[in-house]
Order: structure tokens, then C-alpha cells, then sequence
């Protein structure tokens, strides 16, 4: 014989103590967001590690310059903008989606010669692409991007050119991230007296685009004479894929030599 259970029902009184302690209990208990994978979207940076310095953003002016060439940069420069290219990344590398424009070049200028060029090419700017000069008519793009490459003039550092790569959300990105050196004054071996040695300035990574760290830390507090650190010693976001190999050396610290007996005659 086939029974059935009476659907359980609530009083008015009870229906509200019921909903009361839910809703207590949504309040007491939030989401818990720290727990999130950090191998997995989206990303975010994380304690301890670098993370741009919202101090130094800045939006990039751009103006769209209709072709290219020798004597279109040559009138670009006279004219004070450095001629610029805007990539869309496909597959990791630089591909479709290309704009042609026009920076101006006491922009470009400032931005390298404050933050340094390794460290220019490894933090992510907002570009803003107008129909007319100094950010002014119609706003043609808005696009955060990532500066790919920076050429300078060799007597002067006035900048020549600039490849911009858009950075999306999705973007993974090769970057040559630069490394900051740190702790020396505790470092054993440098106050024993020995050299530090600068094997390595940048390590390439790809990164997603949203974690793009401005530079690595790289602690020297506990290194002696004759040790080194490798390129698998680095702490970053575990998000991020080391593109050289691991067993590189970044830098060492080397004993001071001792002098050369004088021979006897």
C-alpha cells in the first residue's frame, strides 16, 4: 500500500521565524571570496606581491594616422608625436586588428624616462584614441593596453616609435618583467665584503593580462659567498608561466680574489 506524507506547512508565526533565521544566516555567513582558485579567472593580485602603483597611471592620447612610412614618421616626429601601432594579440603573438596612430611624444618621453624603460614596458596604460589632437573631437577608442616594444633614439632617447598590444581581460601576455633587487644590507655575503653579481634584469613570463606584475622582488637577505639564486627561486603569482628555463641564474654573489703571492726569486 502506497502512503503518502503530508507536506509539511508553517503557521504564519512559524513562516516568519523560518525566514528570520535564512536571512540571519545569509548575514552571518557571506561568501567566502578569499577561498577562490588563483589558477583560475578572474584573476586578481595577490598579498605580497607587487602591484602597479595607481600613483603613475596615466591615459595615453593618441590621433589615428591614415598610412605609414619613412616620410610620414620623418613629419609625424617634426610635428611633435611619435607614429604608433596598436595590436590585437592572436595566439600570443602579434597579430590582427591593427591601428595605425599617433602618440604625443612628450608623453611617451616623461612616461619612460620617470618609470624606466623595462619597467614602461611592463605595466598596462588606458589608450585613448581622438579624432583631433590633445584629446579633443570624437573618442574613436578607449582600450587598455600593454606598450610591446619602445624604440629610442641612440644620442638623445627621444622615442621613434611605439607598439602598443591591447590587453583585455582574456590576453595572455609576454612580458620581460623587470626585477628589483632587495635586502642587501642584510645579505651575509655583501657584508663580508664580496661583489654582487647581476646576471639577469628582466624575466620573460607570460601573464594574464589583468596580473601583469610591474616588477619581481628579488631577496638577497640570506645569500652568501658563492651562492646564487635561479630563475625557479622567484616568488610570483602562481598564475604566471615562466618562458626560460628555470635552471637560469639570476644573480650570485662572488668572493673578493685574494692577492697573488709574490714569487720568490
Amino acid at each position: 500500500m502506497l502512503l503518502r506524507r503530508p507536506l509539511q506547512t508553517f503557521t504564519l508565526p512559524l513562516l516568519r521565524r523560518h525566514l528570520s533565521a535564512a536571512a540571519a544566516e545569509a548575514v552571518v555567513s557571506p561568501p567566502d571570496h578569499h577561498g577562490a582558485d588563483p589558477l583560475s579567472p578572474p584573476y586578481d593580485y595577490l598579498p605580497g606581491h607587487p602591484r602597479p602603483n595607481p600613483k603613475h597611471d596615466e591615459v595615453i592620447l593618441a590621433v589615428p594616422r591614415v598610412s605609414s612610412g619613412r616620410h610620414v614618421a620623418a613629419k609625424e616626429r617634426k610635428a611633435g608625436r611619435v607614429p604608433a601601432i596598436i595590436f590585437e594579440q592572436e595566439n600570443g603573438q602579434e597579430g590582427g586588428n591593427k591601428r595605425l596612430v599617433s602618440v604625443q611624444s612628450k608623453q611617451i618621453r616623461k612616461l619612460v624616462d620617470h618609470l624606466g624603460r623595462s619597467f614602461f614596458l611592463s605595466r598596462l596604460f588606458r589608450l585613448q584614441v581622438w579624432s583631433e589632437h590633445a584629446g579633443q573631437g570624437e573618442l574613436v577608442e578607449s582600450v587598455r593596453v600593454l606598450p610591446r616594444k619602445v624604440h629610442l633614439h641612440a644620442g638623445n632617447d627621444e622615442p621613434l616609435n611605439v607598439t602598443f598590444m591591447r590587453a583585455p581581460s582574456s590576453a595572455l601576455l609576454k612580458i620581460d618583467v623587470p626585477l628589483m633587487f632587495i635586502g642587501e644590507d642584510a645579505s651575509p655575503g655583501l657584508r663580508k665584503g664580496a661583489y654582487f653579481n647581476t646576471i639577469k634584469r628582466t624575466v620573460k613570463y607570460l601573464c594574464p593580462a589583468d596580473i601583469v606584475p610591474p616588477y619581481i622582488e628579488v631577496d638577497l637577505s640570506e645569500l652568501d659567498v658563492g651562492q646564487k639564486l635561479l630563475m625557479r627561486d622567484l616568488k610570483v603569482h602562481p598564475a604566471l608561466k615562466l618562458l626560460q628555463s628555470p635552471d637560469q641564474p639570476i644573480c650570485s654573489i662572488i668572493g673578493s680574489r685574494a692577492p697573488e703571492q709574490k714569487k720568490g726569486k
